[in-house]
């Protein structure tokens, strides 16, 4: 069969991805695979299986990101990349991610199928901890192998319950031996749902953002005064929950205080002793602020830092304030892009240019290569939730765009 009349098989990609969906399926119809637990470790046993069907090279790095190389004609070249990552969020979606690496893998059974050759190698990639719920920073092992983030920092990392990052690693059997060091990367493409609801919106099937937006973490720890509530007056309390509720809001309005393209967002809150007839005296929550301009997130937080500051001290709540994790906005590789936009067009499909608002291990990949990723619609814009849906026939044409986007790239 000559490469430019190659197709995916949708139906096989389906399948894929659906047995895929039963690891850590939740009732709802989406699915709970957190980084490093029980069920993300059966969907690497599972992938890495799939892999090795494929007689491809599989190896697995310090920090459990998954490699999986198939030989080009000049292995000495530097290889084409896909991939994204295999756990969720709670009570997530089951295309989120997954997609980014069951795409690959259909490209990978085609080539193996028709016995095509590539000049360059090409390496599919599963990496570790993109979501950053149960570990935080998001896209912690991408940004190790880019050496972004540190190693040590990256696996003294603690979840809710206390449990280091490294340890759990070990556990799941998934601590590699070889470095998390990167390697020359001649294209690196992510394929994955939009995540929002433009595409669907104006009846698109096929996105290729510009870039990324920046993306900014921030952890509030709160201290007040734990008391019992009947007795202890109104007057002169010092509660940690009322003082966050305040700070929320502020983040809240936060955006339209800055007149810019700018999102802010508190998505986590532990409160202690979290009990209905006591003074709450310790409260921990989140703060992400996105935006395309760099200096303007930066602003917008330095503003509201001061506001958390006041409040602070008007209710008498020391704050302690983590700056956990910054990221640049990241714009992508024009070639890439318009090898996206090209290629869509010589498939049939319709295609926008746009901006990804979601955080993605691209981000990081896009620091040390050239970098592109493709979208496909998602229903009704939701994503992290269980509901999350794609059409099948949409996973089936950014598939489509992606094996031929890597074929251009890896005969370069």
């Amino acid at each position: 069969m000559e490469k430019n009349q190659l197709r995916v098989n949708g139906k096989r990609l389906q399948h894929t991805l659906e047995e895929m969906a039963k690891i850590g399926a939740t009732p709802n119809g989406g699915v709970q695979r957190l980084a490093l637990s029980d069920e993300d470790k059966q969907a690497r046993d599972l992938f890495v299986k799939w892999l090795k069907e494929l007689e491809l090279e599989v190896s697995i790095d310090e920090m459990g990101n998954i490699f999986g190389k198939r030989k080009g004609q000049d292995s000495d070249l530097a290889p084409v990349m896909s991939g994204s990552h295999i756990d969720s969020q709670p009570k997530g979606g089951r295309f989120d991610g997954i997609l980014g690496v069951m795409g690959p893998l259909e490209v990978m059974r085609v080539l193996h199928e028709n016995n095509i050759q590539t000049r360059r190698p090409i390496t599919i990639v599963a990496w570790t901890n993109e979501e950053g719920t149960r570990f935080a920073p998001a896209m912690m092992c991408s940004g190790v192998w880019a050496n972004a983030l540190d190693r040590d920092w990256i696996y003294d990392r603690t979840d809710i319950n206390g449990i280091r990052f490294e340890d759990e690693l070990i556990r799941i059997g998934y601590k590699g031996e070889t470095p998390a060091e990167k390697s020359p990367v001649h294209a690196y493409y992510e394929y994955h749902i939009e995540q929002g609801p433009v595409l669907e919106k104006q009846g698109i099937t096929i996105g290729a953002p510009k870039g990324i937006v920046c993306l900014h973490w921030y952890d509030i720890y709160l201290e007040g005064e734990a008391n019992q509530v009947g007795p202890t007056p109104m007057e002169g309390r010092h509660d940690a929950l009322c003082a966050a509720a305040q700070m929320i809001l502020k983040v809240n309005e936060l955006p339209a205080r800055m007149n810019g393209n700018l999102v802010a967002t508190v998505g986590e809150i532990q409160n202690e002793p979290n009990s209905r007839n006591i003074i709450p005296d310790k409260v921990h929550f989140t703060v992400d602020i996105r935006s395309w301009d760099d200096d303007l997130a930066i602003k917008a937080w330095e503003l509201v830092k001061k506001d958390f500051q006041e409040i602070a001290n008007q209710r008498g709540c020391p704050i302690r304030i983590e700056e956990t994790w910054r990221v640049e906005h990241s714009p992508f590789d024009e070639r890439l892009v318009q090898n996206i936009l090209d290629t869509a067009d010589n498939l049939g499909y319709s295609s926008l240019r746009m901006v990804s608002g979601a955080g993605h291990d691209a981000s990081y990949m896009n620091q040390i290569a050239p970098t592109a990723m493709i979208f496909v619609p998602s229903i009704g814009g939701r994503s992290h939730v269980e509901v999350e849906n794609t059409t099948w026939k949409d996973c089936e044409a950014g598939a489509n765009v992606l094996l031929h986007s890597i074929l251009n790239s890896a005969q370069r």
